[in-house]
């Protein structure tokens, strides 16, 4: 092992925990997504990523946004005390039915929608959100840039018969 190798911070860790028996990707497919949402920031870092029934999506959007429906992905940004190692970030949670719902209507592959969710999961355990537009634009542009690296497309543009479906994500 080289000298750099062996004093670079360790990458990020993702917890997964599967609560449905619907299928998920993998822990590594996870952690390659959100690791390109954080960028330079997910070394040291951890994260949890929940994948959740709709019931259980439902209860936890409910006492924690107020709305008595399953949505597709929430955040819990975590806050750690300083010196924590590997460094919470939060969690995010899933729901592998309604993404695939959501998937099917808007005319995009599950995969990539998957992608988008990891990321835009990840963004808001360290700070982005879309509570205005100034603030949407700058999340949605940091979205499709990391999804473009990952070689994912623009999930704002939405295939034509679904054009009339889209909706901000709600998490």
């Amino acid at each position: 092992m080289s000298a750099s190798r062996s004093a670079a911070a360790p990458a990020l860790r993702v917890d997964v925990a599967r609560r449905t028996t619907q299928p998920a990707p993998g822990a590594r497919l996870l952690t390659a997504w959100a690791s390109a949402a954080l960028g330079a920031r997910a070394s040291g870092a951890e994260i949890a990523v929940q994948v959740v029934t709709p019931a259980a999506s439902r209860r936890l959007n409910h006492r924690y946004r107020g709305k008595d429906t399953p949505t597709n992905v929430l955040s819990f940004p975590a806050a750690a005390p300083p010196g924590v190692r590997p460094r919470p970030l939060g969690d995010i949670v899933i729901c592998p039915v309604v993404l695939k719902r959501e998937a099917r209507e808007q005319g995009k592959a599950e995969r990539a929608h998957w992608a988008h969710l990891v990321v835009h999961g990840t963004l808001h355990l360290v700070g982005y959100d879309h509570e205005n537009d100034a603030d949407a634009s700058r999340m949605e542009r940091r979205e499709i840039a990391v999804l473009r690296r990952l070689g994912y497309p623009n999930p704002y543009r939405t295939a034509p018969a679904a054009a009339s479906t889209r909706r901000r994500s709600p998490a």
